[in-house]
């Protein structure tokens, strides 16, 4: 996943996300290592935090841009 990428270009730190996400840091680290599957609902939360589709953290897409909505 390319959640480590996103906060490191955002300049933020695992901590301040997983402050933002409500969770501790150490489950924020392994989202990270994917040593844990992040929840969909923390999925999409980043997607939008970050102005991002889901498929592009998942390393689905290379396109980050959201799909406009109709």
């Amino acid at each position: 996943m390319r959640l480590k990428d996103l906060r490191e270009d955002a300049d933020l730190t695992q901590k301040q996300i997983s402050d933002f996400l409500h969770i501790k840091q150490n489950t924020y680290s392994q989202y990270e290592n994917q040593q844990r599957q992040i929840p969909i609902e923390q999925l999409v939360r980043l997607a939008r935090f970050y102005g991002v589709t889901t498929d592009y953290i998942l390393e689905l897409s290379d396109v980050k841009n959201p799909y406009r909505k109709l």
